[in-house]
């Protein structure tokens, strides 16, 4: 069984200098026959989620099992085997080998397994037939519709018959048409002895889904409305790395605003006093906050929603923040 279960998965890396935490804390818990949905806006942790399944990254904390298997236990022999066996992966832009047919896209994981070339070639025909794409074999990358080419690469990905299937924004190249083919093929591969795991900023896979992870928060009941935050001095508002779908105006008092790098030392970025606003990008791109925020002294806030912090700068201002990247988030 392709039971999938992931706790308090932290990962944490340095950038430029700085700590950047994609996911801190995140757990799911799926069955065999599911087909979970990660939604949420580039940036939110679903590529870096979908490379700790596949084995590709080790996260900072936390675990992940797959059936009997800890994944992050694996090493050598036994991660390669997890990998070529056990998982299988859809990239959002394909990643077919140009100068190879449709079958020797399919076959090439089982030739580098070292299954004979026969054999190979029947398991990778029986797939695109599978797909629907049976008279297009002997066709390269080039002359195949965006398409017809996510529906190699889904069989590709099926050449092992994992019982895990990850699938990384596999409409984002897809027109209306192509979309609907995608994701019924996606669907009908979520079955008994299969999980099928898609990470997506597509809202049209949601009704097909059984299980659906927004990876943006969302506020909790009543928080939209509790617009004014009062802090003491010293008191953290948020912490580098964190999410939060809310955005401030200093009234009175003032917050600074700290980076911390990968040795522990802080970088002062700035001080928001009375009327400047600040954390504005994390919830308009759905981005981890880049800083600390931090009182200074005894400070009151209003908090904003995105949309109203929408009419409360104007939507145009809104525009150039994201056009040039204004402020920390």
């Amino acid at each position: 069984m392709a039971t999938l279960k992931i706790d308090n998965l932290t990962v944490e890396y340095a950038s430029g200098g700085y700590l950047v935490r994609p996911l801190e804390d995140f757990s799911l818990h799926a069955d065999s026959g599911e087909l979970v949905l990660l939604l949420g806006p580039s940036g939110c942790g679903k590529t870096t989620l979908l490379s700790c399944l596949a084995g590709i990254l080790t996260p900072t904390a936390g675990s992940i099992s797959v059936g009997d298997v800890d994944v992050l236990g694996l090493a050598g022999a036994a991660l390669t085997s997890y990998r070529r066996s056990t998982v299988g992966i859809v990239f959002q832009a394909f990643n077919l080998v140009p100068s190879l047919s449709a079958t020797e896209n399919v076959a090439a994981p089982l030739w580098a397994a070292g299954i004979d070339r026969r054999t190979a070639r029947v398991r990778a025909e029986e797939l695109l037939t599978q797909m629907n794409l049976s008279d297009r074999g002997r066709h390269r990358p080039g002359s195949l519709s965006g398409g017809q080419q996510q529906r190699v690469a889904i069989a590709r990905a099926l050449a092992h018959d994992p019982t895990l299937l990850l699938a990384d924004e596999p409409t984002a190249h897809l027109d209306y048409m192509q979309v609907e083919s995608v994701i019924g093929i996606l669907r009908t591969l979520a079955r008994p002895g299969r999980l099928v795991v898609v990470a997506t900023h597509d809202e049209r896979m949601v009704p097909l889904a059984d299980h659906v992870v927004r990876m943006t928060p969302k506020l909790n009941a009543g928080a939209a409305d509790e617009r004014e935050v009062q802090l003491a001095a010293g008191e953290v508002l948020f912490e580098q790395g964190s999410r939060g779908a809310l955005i401030y105006v200093v009234d009175r008092g003032e917050i600074e605003l700290v980076r911390t790098r990968v040795d522990g030392t802080e970088e002062k970025l700035g001080v928001a006093r009375p009327g400047d606003y600040f954390g504005e990008l994390g919830p308009l791109l759905g981005f981890p906050r880049a800083a600390t925020a931090r009182a200074r002294k005894a400070t009151t806030l209003t908090s904003y929603t995105v949309s109203d912090f929408r009419e409360y700068v104007g939507h145009e201002k809104v525009a150039q923040m994201l056009g040039r990247g204004h402020g920390p988030r």
